[in-house]
């Protein structure tokens, strides 16, 4: 068997990267892409593997002829490259096609050992190596039966969204038989190169030949290790987070704060949100309006706040919406010139926000705590603001509502202001109606700021929604004249205008979720090494009572499992101590972390 790369692109869309090297020379994690698959190729005894050249060629083979690589190495340069794309290329080594059994890659392409490994040592001849095609894919797409046959290469014309769970993308590593190539692929090659010229990509031969009765191309489709394609820096900063070592994997995975839609097959326990709304109907709803809502500029902020007052039963006047509950924090705890009371452990971002924070480090072992604590600790202080997440984040801690009214009363005789934080309220099953977001309650105590974050409750963070409201009309100015006249998208604003239709809905997916979580304590509940805290949030707070470091675990669990979770080692108010946060999910992916964690703590 032998190797075949393909890398004489230019790689434009690097920009200044491969102004002077050439694209696989492009440095992931301080090792050129060629490099890391050369070595990788390097194990596996093939008798040669062919280089095409193109872009900065030179430089290519001096770099890789200063690498201690036991495989031969064949150059075949691509002098057209500018004008010509990678079916070109292929067709300059059609020779060495049919010279033995081949294994094709595109020189942009990192991958684990694992991935090469399952494509060389299947048995089946000729082979296309697949995944499951995800939202962030872009490229050769394919359908497949139940005994992987390639059914179909799609075109742009082919490709509907509405299907990608049954497409599979194309990895660009594919395996020929020399007979293969002797019998389809070269002269496939050749008459369609001939036919339509060399700016084409070799995956179009494919297509032809997949329309063949006896086209004799299989898939398989990827079980283990992860892949990227790097084309823009965008890739290069996905894939740079990917293919590192375990303790940077996670610091940098953790510190992109989201958008794990982008990494395949990764499973988020750590951000919050609900498992089962919006449900299906909901989202047809949306969906139903995407294109007018995407193209169409979304109303100013006071109309905004009408339809978030609207569907939370609450005065106009008195509402604020945010693009995300952050949004509204930062300028309310700014407003705020002398000490404000905020507890730890607790939501970092009141801390950070506040210019004179003083802190109530929660002193049980638990981390349980009553408004009695609380009054205690700050009963001989003089506070402009006493912030209260309830239930609090990471711990789940509760307070009964009569007993944050109390606490509401104490701040009104101190004239503080009583900031209550509700983003974890309705997970709450300690009691019924446990809100305080009334319009009674908030005119009674105009000292009463409440805040909430959409996100997490409504199962909708990627729109960016958040909440505050307060009968007190200066804190409202205060906080409003900070706010972009258009701060929320027009998606948010729909999300907004017909969520009151699914109340019902709603308040059914949160009683299937007390079901789930119940269910998720009694999957961990048998891990020795695990101590569950008791949470009236959608989290549930874990100490890992001997053996690894929460460290070690939230790293294991990505490493092995692709599975994310908390890690509140460094958490203000939680140091010396190993806790994990784990997210409830649906009843599967909570048995997947369930079964990874027994699995390491064993």
């Amino acid at each position: 068997m032998q190797a075949i790369i393909l890398a004489a692109g230019m790689g434009r869309r690097l920009k200044k990267r491969t102004e002077n090297q050439p694209k696989c020379m492009v440095h992931v994690n301080g090792i050129p892409m060629i490099e890391r698959m050369l070595k990788q190729l390097d194990q596996y005894q093939l008798n040669r593997i062919i280089l095409v050249t193109g872009h900065k060629g030179k430089e290519l083979q001096t770099f890789v002829s200063s690498l201690s690589i036991h495989t031969p190495i064949v150059y075949i340069d691509n002098p057209v490259y500018k004008t010509t794309n990678n079916i070109y290329s292929l067709y300059l080594a059609k020779e060495c096609l049919l010279m033995d059994d081949t294994i094709l890659l595109e020189s942009d392409l990192i991958f684990e050992q694992e991935v090469i490994t399952q494509i060389i040592s299947h048995p089946y001849p000729n082979l296309a190596l697949v995944a499951h095609f995800e939202s962030w894919m872009d490229g050769t797409v394919v359908l497949l039966d139940e005994q992987d046959n390639i059914m179909k290469f799609l075109t742009r014309k082919d490709f509907r969204f509405e299907d990608i769970h049954s497409y599979y993308k194309t990895v660009n590593i594919y395996k020929f038989s020399r007979d293969f190539s002797a019998t389809h692929y070269v002269p496939f090659l050749e008459a369609y190169s001939k036919a339509l010229g060399n700016n084409e990509y070799y995956e179009q031969v494919l297509k032809v030949i997949s329309l063949l009765d006896d086209h004799d191309l299989k898939a398989t489709r990827l079980e283990n290790g992860f892949w990227y394609e790097i084309d823009d820096e965008q890739d290069l900063d996905i894939a740079e987070s990917i293919f590192t070592d375990s303790q940077s994997r996670f610091t940098r995975l953790s510190g992109r704060y989201g958008g794990y839609w982008r990494y395949p097959g990764l499973l988020d326990f750590c951000y919050l949100v609900n498992p089962y709304f919006p449900n299906s109907r909901f989202m047809g709803e949306i969906k139903a309006s995407f294109e007018e809502l995407v193209t169409s500029y979304p109303s100013g902020l006071d109309i905004n706040n009408l339809l978030a007052a609207k569907s939370l039963g609450l005065d106009p006047d008195k509402v604020l919406t945010g693009n995300g509950a952050a949004e509204l924090i930062r300028p309310l705890l700014q407003s705020f010139k002398n000490a404000v009371g905020v507890l730890r452990p607790s939501f970092e971002e009141y801390g950070n926000c506040t210019e004179n924070p003083v802190f109530f480090h929660v002193p049980s072992s638990d981390f349980t705590y009553k408004v009695q604590d609380i009054i205690g600790f700050y009963g001989d202080k003089e506070l402009d603001a006493l912030v209260l997440v309830n239930p609090d984040n990471p711990t789940g801690n509760y307070i009964p509502k009569e007993d944050v009214l109390s606490l509401a009363e104490y701040c009104r005789a101190r004239n503080t202001v009583l900031i209550l934080d509700e983003s974890f309220i309705d997970f709450s099953s300690a009691e019924e109606s446990p809100s305080l977001m009334t319009q009674e309650i908030l005119d009674e105590y105009e000292n009463l700021v409440l805040i909430k974050s959409i996100s997490k409750s409504y199962g909708v963070p990627g729109l960016r929604l958040g909440i505050l409201t307060c009968s007190n009309p200066q804190i409202i100015s205060l906080v409003r004249q900070e706010l972009p006249l258009w701060n929320i998208n027009s998606l948010a604003e729909y999300f907004l205008q017909i969520f009151e239709k699914y109340q019902r809905d709603y308040w059914d997916a949160l009683k299937r979720f007390q079901e789930t979580k119940k269910d998720l304590y009694q999957m961990l509940s048998p891990v020795r090494q695990l101590r569950l805290y008791p949470s009236q949030a959608n989290f549930i707070m874990c100490e890992i009572m001997d053996g690894c470091s929460a460290s070690q675990i939230a790293e294991l669990l990505l490493n092995r499992y692709n599975i994310l979770v908390k890690d509140l080692s460094h958490k203000p108010g939680m140091e010396g101590r190993k806790f994990i946060r784990i997210a409830v999910r649906t009843k599967a992916d909570n048995q997947r972390l369930a079964d990874a964690l027994k699995h390491i703590l064993r």
